[in-house]
């Protein structure tokens, strides 16, 4: 099963490799990963996505747990939460089919147009990863120059929240 887990951490040298290490050693999967700063400049805030039976994540967060830089985390599965995703995506619009058509589909997924080339479109689209690659299936694949993700965000909904 997928999981995204979220987890503070001190903002210092060595503490994403640290987390990055112990899934390694482990030999588990991270298929998705972000790291920024948060309000407080000394933490950090992780999302990682990663699978695994209830067992694996269990010890998975056990591990997490006894890091030192990790201050706290939570596994977003274990109650409703938001995800999000950001792409970036350069496709081939040379003639006026094909720019009617990337428009077309632009608009149907609500996305934004945020680069008008001679022969190309650069898109901006954000949604779940569902959406994103949805989307990506939509264009047709040799239209498609360049994609660039960022992996997912999450936040818990309602009053569930990761803070100090």
């Amino acid at each position: 099963m997928r999981h995204t887990i979220s987890i503070l951490l001190e903002n210092e040298a060595g503490a994403l490799s640290r987390v990055a290490g112990l899934f390694s050693a482990r030999g588990y999967n991270i298929e998705s990963l972000t790291v920024a700063a948060t309000n407080d400049p000394s933490m950090s805030r992780m999302t990682l996505v990663t699978t695994g039976t209830e067992g694996v994540i269990e010890q998975i967060t056990k591990q997490l747990n006894k890091l030192v830089d990790v201050i706290k985390l939570i596994d977003l599965n274990e109650g409703p939460y938001i995800e999000r995703e950001l792409m970036l995506i350069k496709v081939k619009a040379a003639t006026n089919n094909q720019r009617e058509e990337v428009k077309r589909l632009v608009d149907i997924f609500r996305g934004k147009i945020i680069d008008v080339g001679d022969s190309n479109y650069t898109i901006e689209l954000t949604g779940t990863g569902e959406k994103i690659d949805a989307f990506i299936n939509a264009i047709e694949a040799p239209l498609i120059v360049e994609v660039v993700r960022s992996g997912v965000s999450g936040i818990g909904r309602g009053n569930k929240s990761l803070h100090v």
